[in-house]
């Protein structure tokens, strides 16, 4: 079988959390509503929008979830029409972490809560879409922890659990890896805590994308 390193967006690849902050805070202005700590949203990002939401506003009904989902789409989409993102750079040491696996013979894919727009955006930003073999996003599957993003990645790469790999910065990667029969790789430079990586399940978590390459070829 083929050997499958599968990598979250925001918070494992790329530094996205201004950007989320911002448009979460305007979703709540939408709606009249005084947004959340940075921190609190920090927490969320990785589920999929109305579960997220659901989160930061449990007194709410679901339609109200479903409605500010639309309205955060609307705000990051303005933002990016504007011109006014900020910058998403990628973590240090990624770029070359992602060329050395590829070089080692490794397929490479993307799990992320990030609708098929937005990860292509960011992928082509970087230059590195063409890395990719499965790109799985929250417009076709439910939200993580739900396994559905790495079932179906492990069959369009050709790869199975004990060949596949989850590498994420939160607990809803390493909960889903594990849901998945996959290996969970925590990485400790994102947005939840080494300890909540490993009592989530994570098999592993490693400090700096320089150590990824050698930590799967471990496994």
């Amino acid at each position: 079988m083929n050997r499958l390193a599968l990598f979250d967006c925001d918070g494992t690849l790329v530094d996205s959390q201004a950007n989320i902050c911002r448009a979460m805070e305007q979703c709540f202005a939408t709606s009249r509503l005084d947004p959340p700590p940075r921190d609190a949203i920090r927490r969320i990002v990785g589920l999929s929008l109305v579960p997220a939401l659901a989160q930061l506003l449990p007194e709410a009904e679901p339609h109200q979830h479903a409605a500010m989902a639309e309205d955060y789409k609307r705000a990051f989409f303005a933002m990016r029409a504007s011109g006014s993102l900020d910058p998403e750079p990628l973590f240090d040491g990624i770029a070359e972490a992602i060329e050395t696996l590829h070089a080692g013979g490794w397929l490479l894919g993307v799990a992320t809560g990030k609708s098929d727009r937005g990860l292509a955006h960011i992928l082509a930003h970087h230059g590195l879409a063409e890395r990719f073999v499965t790109l799985q996003t929250a417009d076709r599957h439910p939200s993580k922890p739900h396994p559905s993003m790495i079932e179906t990645a492990m069959a369009e790469a050709g790869a199975s659990p004990d060949t596949t790999a989850m590498i994420g910065d939160t607990s809803f990667d390493t909960a889903m890896a594990r849901a998945a029969g996959a290996h969970a790789v925590g990485v400790a430079w994102g947005y939840h805590s080494r300890h909540e990586l490993l009592e989530s399940g994570a098999h592993h978590v490693v400090e700096h994308a320089a150590a990824l390459p050698a930590q799967l070829e471990a496994l």
